[in-house]
Parts: structure tokens; sequence; C-alpha cells
């Protein structure tokens, strides 16, 4: 009987924890995440350059991302430095040490993967192999982001801002759809009904927003319909390299016995070494993936225009700092509570963010963006509700067993 309450009272200490941490991971995506939009605006805006004479915007997107993968991959070793157990060496701090994992007697461990809870299997036997397939799970994850960053901006040429969100309100959907093709990975029953209402409830509230298109540079309304075509297979592709990222993510959780700053350490390690590689190697045109003309180094001129528009440091500085600070956040979401909620959590910050501002400042939404906020919450709902039911099923089936004891 006392082992049965020491249960009951282990599951429901486990339950709010788990709240509390999934509280502090929204809390803290939304925090880092609301700065770094703003510091991305900043970016966007032509800047002063050292003489006053001229202004120009900085076009570098792959610069950008290499100092925030750079800032990311050393805010991860710092958080992993003071979080480890002192007299750890170097391969046990960054998961690579198979033989401490055995004698530390953590070769699986359960975890909350998408609705489901799932055990990490066994590693394989061999030190090396075990190393070099953890380090080719982050590389090809690394090589997802940095592939479809290049897809994402391109997209942005050929196609409306509001298209692009409204777009990218259905991640959610290839995110399932490479976890089902890649790794032939199941999820729970109710997780295909919640992920439907969200993308739903997200697509009509961006439908509805009062965002205006911009305007090309000639002044008039970009594009011809080939163009939209091509922005939306450059934004398709987009798509499918973000799903590609989360679902192998969630397969190296799955396998291995890693935590969150660990891959976020890894992965930015190999995203800084691909973009510098890119961006250093003068390289011929390629589209897409890399535009400037004339086997020039992209870096070069990145830094060029650093030198010459000395303004631009602040906020770049700030962008790659909350974008650092923010993936801790991130990546201890994706550890312990899978792709789909964080990608929940992520594609629903906008949304609560512009509601905010509705409380806050008084701004108004269209009947239809109100709509779509109410089939979030329904779906959200219906995952609390799910999740509520399990935990009483649990308390129920405890105290039948509590009573069957009482009755011998």
């Amino acid at each position: 009987m006392s082992i049965i309450r020491y249960d009951l009272c282990t599951s429901e200490t486990f339950n709010l924890i788990l709240y509390v941490r999934l509280g502090l991971c929204v809390s803290g995506v939304y925090a880092m995440f609301l700065l770094w939009a703003i510091a991305q605006e900043r970016l966007s805006v032509p800047f002063q350059s050292a003489d006053g004479q001229s202004a120009h915007k900085f076009k570098s997107a792959l610069f950008i991302g290499t100092c925030q993968s750079f800032l990311s991959s050393m805010s991860a070793l710092i958080y992993i430095w003071i979080r480890g157990k002192a007299g750890s060496s170097l391969a046990v701090l960054l998961g690579l040490d198979l033989v401490a994992e055995r004698a530390n007697g953590t070769s699986s461990a359960k975890m909350v993967i998408n609705g489901r809870t799932q055990t990490s299997r066994n590693a394989p036997s061999n030190s090396r192999s075990y190393r070099n397939r953890l380090l080719l799970g982050y590389l090809q994850c690394s090589a997802f982001i940095t592939l479809a960053a290049p897809f994402g901006f391109a997209a942005l040429s050929y196609i409306t801002y509001p298209t692009m969100v409204l777009g990218k309100s259905c991640k959610l959907v290839p995110v399932m759809l490479m976890n089902v093709l890649l790794y032939r990975r199941r999820f729970a029953p109710h997780k295909y009904l919640v992920v439907t209402m969200v993308t739903a409830g997200i697509s009509i509230f961006m439908f509805f927003g009062n965002e205006k298109p911009p305007k090309g540079s000639n002044g008039t309304q970009p594009h011809s319909p080939y163009g939209q075509l091509l922005g939306i297979a450059y934004l398709l592709v987009n798509l499918i390299l973000d799903g590609a990222v989360n679902s192998t993510q969630d397969e190296i959780f799955s396998r291995y016995k890693v935590t969150g700053q660990q891959m976020m350490f890894w992965i930015n390690v190999f995203c800084t070494l691909l973009s510098v590689t890119l961006g250093t190697l003068p390289l011929p045109y390629i589209p897409v993936l890399h535009p400037t003309t004339g086997a020039q180094s992209e870096f070069a001129s990145a830094v060029a225009f650093v030198k010459e528009h000395p303004s631009i440091v602040v906020p770049l500085v700030q962008f790659s700092l909350t974008g650092a600070l923010g993936q801790l956040f991130i990546f201890e979401t994706l550890q312990h509570f899978g792709s789909l909620t964080l990608v929940t959590i992520t594609l629903t910050r906008k949304m609560f963010t512009m509601i905010l501002s509705v409380v806050i400042y008084n701004h108004r939404l269209m009947l239809g963006q109100w709509l779509g906020a109410a089939v979030v919450f329904a779906g959200i709902s219906v995952e609390a509700w799910v999740k509520r039911k399990d935990i009483h099923a649990k308390r129920v089936l405890q105290e039948k067993e509590k009573a069957k004891i009482k009755s011998l």
C-alpha cells in the first residue's frame, strides 16, 4: 500500500515538474524570439555608412546565420560546462562517451516524444560506431538547416510576406509527414486531430490578417504567375527540409541518450562549419544556394559591409544572442516534448503576441482572426484534455490496485 501511495505521489510530482518545465520553455521561446524578431526587423532596413553619406541594406543572410550558429554553439557549450558533473571529461560532457553512459547505467531512458512515451534504444556496442552514427545524425540536421534557409529567403523574392507566413503556419504537416516517411514513427491518435486543428486555425488567423503585401522595387505589385509558382516551390522545399530537421532530431533523441544542449552544440558547430565553407569559398553562381556572381566570396563582401557600416554591429549581436538563448529553450522543448510540441509553440507565438497587443494596446482583430484563434485554442484544449484523461486513468488504475491490496 505504501508503495502504491509512493508511486501515486511520484506520478503527480513528475506531471507537475513536466508542466512547470513546459511553461518555462514556452515563456523562454516567446520572450527570446520576440526580442529576436525586433533585431531581425532592424537588420532588414538600410544602415548608414561610416561617413553618413549613404545607406545600404545588408544582404548576406549566410553571414547572419553564421554569427547566430556560432554564438548558439558557444552558449550551449557554456550551459553544458556549468551543468556538467565536476571532473567529467569533454567527451562525456558533449555526449560522445559510450563507456561513461554504460557505467552510469543510462543506456536507456524514458521520455515523452510527440504524445508517446518512448525508451531510448540501446546504443551500438562499438563506441566508435556509436560516436560516428551520432555525429552523422547531427551533420544531417545541420545540412538540412543550412539548405533550408536559402530557400526561405529565395521564396520571399517571388511571394509576399503574408503568403510566406501562411505557408509557414502549415509547418506541423511536413513535420508529421517526414516523421512518418523517414523514420516510420507513429503518433498518438489524437495528435492528428490536434495538428489539423492548430494548422487550420493558424492558417485562418493569418489569412484574415491585415498585413499588406510589399511592393516591388519599382513600385509595382510583384509578381508574375510563374514567379509566384517558383516562390511557392521554394517555400515547399523549405518546409520539407524543416520537417526533415525536426523528424531527425526526434529520431536522435529516441535512439541515443543525449541532452538538448548537447544536440544544440553539435548541430550549431556543423552549421557554422558548413556556412563558413559556403561563404568563404569563391564559388560560382549557384541558384538559391550561392547567389553571388563572379566567383566571389560572400563573407568577404559581408565583412567589408560591416567595416563600412559599423551601426550594424549592435543589432547583429542582439539578433545572434537572442537567437542563441532562444535555442536553449527550443532544444529543451525538443528533448522533453518532441518536435510537434515545439512547432506548435513557435507557430502560435505570433498569434498570441497579436492577441496580447489587443489586450494591452486595444488593437482590433477581424472576425476571421478570432475564429482562427478559437480553432487553435480548441486544438490545444483537445491536447490538454487527452493528457488530463490519461493522468486520471492512471490514478484510477492505481486506486483499484490499492483497493485490491486492502481486500487481501
